[in-house]
């Protein structure tokens, strides 16, 4: 099973990706693992990418997909790829649907999780991330998730490991910048959700309410796939 996950920050997308991944034995992609993946090894699109990066410009997409292919072809991809954080905008979308298309890849699921903007913005700014696994959730405002309190300290409620707060997630503007790029229905990461809503074929893209506990969104998306 190929599927690709799509959710603004704050929307539980990480937590949500690895349940599916690990329910379903597929590889986890994501993009920014595939940058330095690339770069460590210093393959040839890895040096083409360092070179944008060191200069601080976006790496363009004719060197960000074909590593993105290159890594759905590994062995570790043939029972089925979770692709986490790519494409961000329309014109990604519609140039990986077509690179997957002429390299015979299907791509099964398109995951959503929906949620408002606002709602996602509260659930940013609450976090708290564990040291031992981003993805234990942990959160100051939604007592289901509260960290706990050991020796005056909170700690993560999953394995009790120490939590720290990303200090991007603590500015407002920054939180803002990465919102306006997701919500942007134009050119932004929604217009790539929709593109593959329009598609049609055999791609399935479901929508599901990030709103519920994180036990409810993983029942839905279970229950959709």
């Amino acid at each position: 099973m190929n599927i690709l996950i799509f959710g603004p920050n704050g929307s539980g997308k990480g937590t949500q990706g690895a349940i599916v991944q690990e329910k379903y034995n597929t590889a986890h992609i994501e993009s920014g693992a595939i940058f330095r993946q690339n770069i460590g090894g210093g393959t040839e699109l890895g040096k083409k990418a360092k070179e944008y990066i060191d200069r601080g410009d976006l790496v363009p997409d004719d060197i960000t997909i074909p590593m993105i292919l290159d890594r759905l072809k590994e062995d570790d991809c043939k029972d089925g790829w979770l692709l986490d954080g790519f494409p961000r905008n329309k014109v990604q979308a519609e140039t990986l649907a077509k690179a997957l298309s002429d390299a015979n890849i299907k791509l099964d699921y398109v995951i959503e999780i929906v949620l408002p903007r606002d709602v996602a913005k509260i659930r940013i700014t609450g976090r708290r991330l564990c040291e031992n696994d981003n993805n234990h959730p942990n959160h100051i405002a939604f007592d289901a998730i509260k960290p706990v309190e050991k020796d005056g300290e909170i700690v993560c409620r999953v394995c009790g490991g120490a939590l720290s707060a990303r200090a991007d997630d603590q500015d407002e503007d920054a939180v803002d910048k990465r919102h306006d790029i997701y919500y942007d229905e134009n050119t932004g990461t929604m217009a790539a959700v929709n593109f593959f809503k329009a598609l049609g074929g055999d791609t399935k893209v479901i929508a599901i309410d990030g709103g519920p506990s994180i036990g409810e969104v993983t029942e839905n998306i279970m229950a959709a796939l």
